[in-house]
Formats: C-alpha cells, structure tokens, sequence
C-alpha cells in the first residue's frame, strides 16, 4: 500500500541523506519525494510516497524518522484530507499539423504551453498524480520526446479535524 509521509526538517547539509538511507536500509522503495523551503526559516518540508505492506511498517518507520536529530515532526498523512499536487513538463512532438489537436487536449486539463519550438512544444501541469498519468496516457500518441515530474508535495487540508476533535464530535 503507498503511504503519504510528510515531515518537517532542519535544513543542513545531510538531511536528505540520512533520510532517504533510513528508508534504503529499511528495504522501502520509495516512489516519490518532494523537498522544498517552508514559511520558516532554516526549515525544510519533505513529502515522501512509499510503499509498505502493513500499517506496522508504516508506524516502524515514522518512528525511526523522529529518532533523527535534524526532523522536527512527521506525519502519516495518507488517510487525511490533504491538498496535494506534483508538477510535469512534457515536450511533445508537434507539427504544424498536430499542433491544434494538442492545444485541444492541453485546454481541459487546465495545462499550459510554457514553450514553444519549430517540432516540439512544452507542456507544463499541475495537479494530483492521477491527473497527470491520465494526460500523459492521453498525449503519448503524439511522441513525448522528454518528461520531467516533481515528486508529490502534500500537507493536510485546512478544515482537517484533528482526532481528538473528531473523537469528541462522535461522543457528542
């Protein structure tokens, strides 16, 4: 099963390195990871999409990420209500022939154009992982000479309940 683990780091030379051999050492394959800066200073968020077997694998490794000196916090995010999104750019074969016929497809998946060359175009979306597999399957026809994907970046969604706030709401 693909957990969503999101956590908060110290931004130092290394992090990045200790982490992902943690997950190496562990044997867990990781499909996805996002790092960038946060609203604060000196700290970094890392959005990591792995596959584990069992919740108990999931907990094992949440815990060994706190142990690290240099991660703040880490959160299981994957059965919450989360805003989540990764960025693709594609450059596609386009003639002046197709080239219309690719504008068609780009327009409701809400892409953009962001270059533009005498055989090819560049496509850049945003949007969740399915989206962006489904435009990929869609333009494929067309030849994708490049791909680029950032990996996902997620965190919970501002009207989240807690579980303590949920519990509270049921005892109610």
């Amino acid at each position: 099963m693909k957990r969503t683990i999101s956590m908060t780091v110290l931004n130092r030379p290394g992090v990045l390195n200790r982490i992902t051999n943690l997950f190496s050492k562990r044997n867990f394959n990781i499909e996805s990871i996002s790092v960038g800066l946060t609203e604060q200073e000196g700290v970094s968020r890392i959005t990591c999409v792995i596959h584990v077997e069992s919740d108990r694998e999931t907990e094992q490794i949440t815990k060994q990420l706190n142990k690290q000196i240099d991660v703040l916090k880490v959160i299981d995010i994957t059965d919450q209500a989360i805003v989540a999104r990764e960025l693709a750019l594609i450059k596609v074969l386009s003639t002046p022939q197709t080239r219309n016929e690719i504008y068609s497809l780009i327009e409701p998946f809400r892409a953009n154009v962001v270059d533009v060359g005498k055989d090819s175009i560049v496509i850049q979306i945003t949007g969740e992982f399915e989206k962006i597999e489904a435009f990929i399957d869609l333009i494929r026809p067309y030849g994708i000479k490049e791909l680029a994907r950032t990996g996902t970046t997620a965190f919970p969604r501002a009207t989240q309940r807690s579980e303590k706030e949920q519990k509270a709401i049921s005892i109610i």
